[in-house]
């Protein structure tokens, strides 16, 4: 069963948010899938990944560049196939409330959530609820004033 990790975004938006998180998978050596909700979401991620600031650099690719096996940091708005991810990512980012069918594929799954929608928010809680039942270990993270705190588990 993988981790999840619910990460609720109230200080800073996504875009400035999931490189941070992103850079820390890369440091400890590992690679990342991020599932997006959406291609418009998944384009905008992709250019903003090349221009943030912090961490400078965050190579990735795209199924539109391909290559998978040769990036870091995977970046689609396609469900893993049963092999897992087309990168060999073991940690898994969920945005726009992105579900994923076979999280066993992965060690650690982060679902990040924008806490200023409350849809968003109510969402999340489904999700929780789901992740719960399947029998996943779950950690709630909020942002706070020195960064990430967790504030739970379930």
């Amino acid at each position: 069963m993988a981790d999840y990790g619910f990460y609720h975004l109230t200080r800073t938006p996504l875009d400035q948010a999931l490189p941070k998180l992103l850079g820390r998978v890369l440091a400890g050596g590992g690679r990342a899938m991020v599932l997006c909700g959406g291609q418009e979401r998944l384009d905008a991620l992709d250019a903003a990944l090349w221009t943030c600031a912090d961490p400078d650099w965050l190579p990735h690719g795209t199924p539109r560049t391909g290559h998978a096996e040769l990036q870091p940091i995977w970046l689609t708005a396609e469900d893993a196939p049963a092999s897992g991810a087309p990168n060999g990512a073991r940690f898994l980012f969920l945005l726009d409330g992105a579900a994923i069918a076979r999280a066993d594929a992965f060690d650690r799954i982060l679902d990040l959530f924008d806490g200023g929608d409350e849809a968003a928010v109510a969402a999340a809680r489904l999700r929780w609820r789901a992740a719960k039942a399947a029998g996943h270990a779950l950690t709630y993270w909020q942002q706070g004033p020195r960064g990430w705190e967790r504030k739970g588990g379930g």
